[in-house]
């Protein structure tokens, strides 16, 4: 067990005491603007409670990203507490639920803590400023101009600063791409915070504007509380969502299960999947649904018989027409969540024995009419069946199904598909050789039961984000 007081690496505690130092000058300013504004000290005690308890209460997102409520009730105080008092507050209360814990120590409280606050801070400036000197229009319609634009902003710089401290925190302690953590973990949550930013002005406004005897902490509890409700119901349907995939995940080892030459075939082919779209420059989104749409494109195999599915001879022709299906039943199994899932996961389910050349099934699709990731998982399927075999015919080595797979190109497969997966190949992955992979995808699964699925890898996404 680490020491709770133990240092950080020198590069990351210079760069927390650089953020440390620039929140003392945000907040000097902040105090020459505004120290001249009246408070009151049971204001700012509900509001530190209200950011105590925001810290803790996360939302789960997807990807096991989560975001806690701390952005809301930031914005609400940098609108309601002069600016001098909005990062101090939050810095003070903003503590984490790990704190306390010996494996987390202490310079990562301090770190959060002091992003959180200079956040808040340079959010709390925005505001003053436009809110002082930002009026366009006259009357109430430049109030309300000025305002709306106003928590726009702040929300923006709220997470952008957020966001980029933790960025590149993990930047110095991985040596990951600070871009690369940037736009691959975190700008898909700009939509949100957007949208969330009018709830910390309707926070803050609420509280100047009481419904409930006589004070304003009462309105705000009670929106709060429709928050956190929903919260709870958005948690349900997350855990909902993922049973579903455990569901569906459980059923394709089933399937694969039944015959040793599709012994965890939907696994090599993902892998495959995923080696080639990262080659290809998927960002990390599609990356995982394109993954999950290769581990689940043979789900429609669920309903066809075992006697057609594992008949040990070759199939007749009314047999092979049976098999075929599986492409459009899979689409109709999952009917009830399509609407849920990316939209590529069903074109990959029902097109991925399309041919490039018009010759495949279901529809005869052609050329750029098949969707990119059903070509992808098309190329990968034919690669694992060569190299697997079946009961009516033998394996064949990866150099011989790999020169089929050159030969086809821009028959079969896609020719541009053709290229990244030659490359991948020659590289030597563990998915090339299948002996090798079931070997080593084998030894990391528990021999006594079927496992569930492991969970995506997580993208380290919160709002406040936390190190």
């Amino acid at each position: 067990m680490r020491p709770w007081f133990e240092l950080p690496p020198p590069r990351v505690l210079a760069y927390i005491l650089a953020l440390l130092g620039l929140l003392v000058g945000v907040e000097a300013l902040l105090w020459r603007l505004s120290h001249h504004q009246p408070f009151s000290w049971l204001d700012v005690g509900f509001w530190a409670v209200l950011a105590f308890i925001g810290t803790r209460s996360r939302v789960q997102l997807p990807f096991d990203a989560s975001m806690s409520h701390l952005f809301v009730v930031a914005l609400a105080i940098a609108v309601y507490l002069p600016g001098w008092l909005a990062p101090l507050v939050v810095f003070l209360a903003s503590v984490d639920r790990k704190f306390g814990r010996p494996d987390y120590p202490w310079y990562k409280e301090l770190f959060n803590k002091t992003q959180h606050g200079l956040a808040t801070g340079l959010s709390a400036l925005v505001w003053y400023f436009f809110t002082t000197y930002g009026r366009f229009l006259g009357g109430e319609v430049g109030i309300y101009v000025s305002q709306g634009l106003g928590i726009g902003l702040a929300s923006v710089v709220f997470v952008f600063i957020n966001i980029s401290a933790v960025a590149y925190v993990i930047h110095l302690v991985s040596g990951a791409s600070f871009r690369k953590i940037w736009f691959e973990n975190y700008s898909w949550l700009w939509k949100s915070c957007l949208i969330l930013a009018p709830v910390g002005l309707l926070l803050a406004k609420s509280y100047t504007t009481p419904i409930l005897f006589g004070w304003g902490g009462f309105t705000v509890l009670f929106l709060m509380l429709l928050l956190y409700y929903s919260r709870y119901y958005w948690d349900e349907k997350v855990k909902l969502e993922e049973a579903f995939d455990n569901t569906v995940e459980v059923l394709m080892r089933t399937i694969d299960a039944k015959d040793p030459y599709t012994r965890l075939h939907s696994e090599r082919v993902a892998a495959i999947v995923a080696d080639m779209a990262e080659r290809m420059g998927f960002d990390n989104a599609d990356l995982k649904r394109i993954t999950y749409a290769a581990r689940i494109h043979d789900i429609g195999k669920v309903a066809i018989p075992d006697s057609v599915l594992l008949k040990p001879s070759k199939l007749s022709a009314e047999e092979f027409d049976l098999v075929k299906s599986h492409a459009n039943r899979g689409v109709e199994v999952l009917r009830p969540v399509l609407p849920f899932v990316a939209k590529g996961v069903k074109q990959v389910i029902l097109y991925h024995h399309e041919r490039w050349d018009g010759n495949g099934y279901p529809e005869r699709l052609q050329g750029e009419q098949i969707h990119p990731w059903a070509r992808l998982v098309s190329l990968a399927d034919s690669y694992e069946a060569m190299t697997a075999g079946r009961s009516y015919t033998q394996a064949k080595s990866p150099q011989v199904a790999l020169d089929e797979i050159i030969a086809l190109a821009g028959r079969q497969f896609d020719p541009e598909a053709v290229k990244v997966f030659e490359q991948a190949w020659l590289e030597n992955p563990i998915w090339k050789d299948r002996e090798v992979f079931l070997r080593a995808y084998s030894s990391l699964l528990p021999s006594s039961e079927l496992p569930l699925p492991s969970s995506p890898e997580p993208v380290p996404a919160t709002l406040p984000v936390s190190s």
